[in-house]
Order: C-alpha cells, then sequence, then structure tokens
C-alpha cells in the first residue's frame, strides 16, 4: 500500500546534517523537475526579498524565510520525516514510532511537496518555505509543473496495491489517479458526529482533520497493515477501531471516498 501525504507549511528547525544531494531522493526521474524549482526558488530568495516575499505569499513576520531558501543548497539536510511538523505529523508521531513500523514509514508513504514533487520519509531534505498555490515568475503555477512528470513517476510507485491519499487539495492537483489506479485509491474525509435534541448531526471537520489522519497512518503502520484491496483496507481500518463508510465513486475510473467518523476532534 502507497500513502500519500500533504507536507506541513512550517518547517523544523536544522541546524545539522550534510548538505542537499538531490540524487539522494526517491523518485530519481523527478531530479530535473526538482532542479528546476529549487534553481528558481534560490535565485527568486537572492534578490529583492520583498518581492520574494510577495510571490511566495509570506507575510511580513516571516520575512526571514527568503534568506533560508536563498541559501537551500548549502543548508543542512534532515530525513523529512524530521523535516514536516503541524498537526499531523504531530498525530504520526514519526520519532516514536517502532523500529518496525519506521521501517515500513519509509517504504510506503510520500510526502508530496511544491519543491520536490514527492519524497520519502527518510528522503533528506533541508527546511524551506514554498507552498503548492504559490505562481514562481519563470516556471508558473507548480502545481502545473509537477502534473506530467508525477503522472510518469507515481503510478510506478505504487505499484498493484490501493492508495491511500491523504493530500490537501493543493497537492492533490499536483497529480490525479487515472483508470485502474484511481479506482484503487481512497482518499479520507473526516466527520464529526453530535447528537443534538436526539438527532445525528455531521459536520466536516477542517482543520483537525490534520490530527485524524496522522493517528491513522500511525496505526497502520503500528499495526503492520499490508491490504491488497481497498476492501481489505476498510477492514483493517475497522479492526483498529475506526468508524469507516465508503462512497462509490462518481464514475468509473475515479477514487472511493472514505468517510471516517469520529465523536471527538
Amino acid at each position: 500500500m502507497l500513502v500519500l501525504l500533504p507536507p506541513s507549511e512550517g518547517k523544523a528547525t536544522v541546524d545539522r546534517g550534510p548538505g542537499l544531494d538531490l540524487g539522494a531522493l526517491s523518485l530519481p526521474g523527478l531530479t530535473p523537475a526538482r532542479e528546476a524549482v529549487l534553481a528558481e526558488l534560490v535565485d527568486l530568495c537572492s534578490g529583492d526579498a520583498e518581492k520574494a516575499r510577495e510571490v511566495l505569499g509570506l507575510s511580513p513576520g516571516l520575512r526571514d524565510e527568503v534568506g533560508k531558501n536563498a541559501r537551500l543548497r548549502d543548508a543542512p539536510a534532515r530525513p523529512a520525516a524530521e523535516i514536516y511538523t503541524g498537526v499531523l505529523y504531530d498525530n504520526l508521531g514519526p520519532a516514536s514510532l517502532s523500529a518496525d513500523a519506521r521501517r515500513r514509514a519509509s517504504a510506503s508513504l510520500l510526502v508530496f511537496s511544491a519543491l520536490w514533487g514527492a519524497v520519502g520519509f527518510d528522503d533528506p531534505i533541508p527546511a524551506y518555505r514554498l507552498s503548492g498555490g504559490v505562481k514562481l515568475p519563470g516556471i508558473g503555477g507548480l502545481a502545473a509543473h509537477w502534473r506530467d512528470v508525477l503522472a510518469e513517476e507515481l503510478p510506478r510507485a505504487a505499484g498493484d496495491g490501493p492508495v491511500l491519499d491523504l493530500r490537501s487539495s493543493a497537492y492533490a492537483s499536483m497529480w490525479k489517479p487515472k483508470g485502474a489506479l484511481a479506482e484503487r485509491t481512497a482518499t479520507v474525509r473526516v466527520l464529526q458526529s453530535r447528537v443534538v435534541d436526539g438527532v445525528e448531526k455531521r459536520t466536516v471537520v477542517s482543520h483537525f482533520n490534520k490530527a485524524t489522519k496522522g493517528r491513522i497512518v500511525r496505526d497502520l503502520l503500528e499495526a503492520g497493515a499490508a491490504p491488497a484491496t481497498l476492501e481489505e483496507l476498510h477492514r483493517v481500518l475497522g479492526a483498529l477501531g475506526y468508524s469507516v463508510e465508503t462512497s462509490k465513486p462518481v464514475a468509473a475510473g475515479r477514487p472511493q471516498r472514505f468517510d471516517v467518523v469520529v465523536g471527538q476532534v
């Protein structure tokens, strides 16, 4: 099974580690596209800092991120699992995974990124600031930049098993599975169930859906789950204590949706 994760906007502070080596990253077919984004980002951030801040959509309080981007080629790199932070990663808890679960994470998790396309959990990367909605002056929209090259690489990475797609919309637009692969893919929506005046009310969880997704990934890794189909994945999640309802695709060649129903967020 392949699990697709969004990145986090904030990154951990890194003060040690080797320098960036694009050749050390997973999915080597992405290297030319990675180099193109990296080169433009470094060039942009090495010039007019205020212009760079505006292009990157950063608030004045994040002005220092421009300088960090300018030094990316020489910045220390650490495994992606240590770089990405935030609610999803806090609940996934990479540092406290068992050794077996961490090996499974390295083999089955891909983190999407506006800068790198997608990276493995143990790929060494520096901290950076670049969101999926940015349009760089030369490259343009980053989702469009990545779409074709990811379409070449991701089907090979997915193999013949199911795909659990936990990406946010900005990163889902970088690559959409098609055909038989789409039919082996499940997206996740988190719903909160509450009883109001004796009637169940369900609402879509927005920000805190990341916490549930992080817990799902952690539980799957620790359980050693290796479902061969989406039906098996649904059963595994149920056995792990999740209330999951499936929605049929709106058409052939489209992903399924798993609705995970929670009482607390």
